[in-house]
């Protein structure tokens, strides 16, 4: 049987629907926090992609309020109906370009989480801020919750913001962040999967539109550098946002015996580093400071099966612990916004 698709569906409960139905749901943040605020039908049968659609603007502004929304009770089947949710709430669906992690293609631009080693922690980051042009909402569905471990915290970049010396966040702001990356054939991603794409003047035309310096290597390696803000203001709240990769990245954030394998490259072969934006190196003790802020916003949950999390990507970063089990998670990325519109 030929499956139904979204607009089907929303013709098929526009009466059910009125356009104000948050009666239909409750909202409470979860455990009495400050996120992610935890969404549930109040009867079962309700379709989150339909009633999303109807709703849209109530959404807008929880996302807002909070910046991270559990849909819970759902009952989401497949990739399919996530697909739906994340068109019902979203103008665009994006490719995940000038890529930063392994990800398989699972539907569409629906995509598998980080497939990095179970046993390896991911540092909170807001996806793609080291790109020119990133998605302001990400979304994670859980097909298949880890049988132990495997959560996705989330932190609040505003709070890490707040929670900043002042000397410290105008330090990153007048001088931002310099992203170095060595795409190399040993250690690290090829550019051919970052870019997606074999053809090196394909690379070239990338990069110059997007405002990254470029240097081919001998062995057919790649090194880049971009710098952008490390801080964004929210177009719509108008608050201050932490908004970087320069604690992700930098190469003091990843776990001793990675960083014991990678020192035999020597700094300027690391396939990641950050700076200060005019190349100076970020100071052992100004990084300490950063992962404790974030290691002190840090809101942790456990999955469940049918679980969808909704992140607005200006206000939200997110992270994963190791986990043990089977783990299935799928991610998808939605409308752009790029560093030009915002500064």
């Amino acid at each position: 049987m030929q499956r139904r698709s979204l607009k089907d569906l929303r013709s098929g409960q526009r009466n059910a629907l009125s356009v104000s139905s948050a009666d239909l749901i409750t909202a409470e943040p979860l455990n009495g926090g400050a996120l992610p605020l935890v969404v549930q039908p109040s009867s079962e049968g309700l379709n989150l992609a339909v009633w999303a659609a109807h709703n849209r603007g109530l959404i807008e502004d929880y996302l807002a309020k909070y910046g991270a929304i559990l849909f819970r009770g759902f009952r989401l089947e497949d990739v399919m109906e996530f697909e739906w949710f994340i068109e019902s709430v979203s103008a665009k669906l994006l490719e995940y370009k000038e890529r930063s992690s392994p990800r398989s293609l699972v539907s569409g631009r629906i995509y598998t989480s980080t497939e990095y080693s179970p046993s390896q922690s991911i540092f909170p980051h807001n996806e793609n801020s080291y790109q020119l042009h990133w998605p302001t909402k990400i979304f994670f569905f859980c097909l298949e919750p880890a049988n132990q471990g495997g959560e996705t915290p989330i932190v609040d970049t505003r709070r890490v913001f707040q929670r900043l010396a002042p000397e410290l966040r105008e330090r990153f702001i007048e001088k931002q962040v310099k992203y170095v990356r060595n795409y190399g054939v040993e250690f690290g991603l090829r550019w051919s999967f970052v870019f997606q794409t074999t053809d090196k003047q394909a690379v070239e035309d990338y990069c110059r539109q997007n405002d990254i310096r470029y240097e081919w290597r001998d062995s057919d390696g790649l090194r880049t550098e971009a710098i952008r803000p490390a801080v964004v203001r929210h177009p719509r709240t108008g608050e201050w946002s932490w908004f970087n990769h320069a604690t992700f990245f930098h190469y003091s954030t990843l776990d001793p015996l990675m960083r014991e394998v990678l020192s035999e490259l020597g700094e300027d072969n690391l396939p990641n580093n950050t700076y200060y934006g005019d190349g100076t190196r970020i100071e052992p003790d100004i990084l300490d400071e950063l992962r404790a802020a974030y290691r002190e916003e840090t809101v942790s949950f456990t999955w469940q099966a049918g679980d969808v999390l909704m992140l607005d990507n200006l206000l939200v970063a997110h992270s994963r612990t190791p986990y043990s089990g089977a783990r299935k998670v799928v991610v998808g990325m939605a409308d752009p916004l790029s560093w030009n519109s915002v500064h």
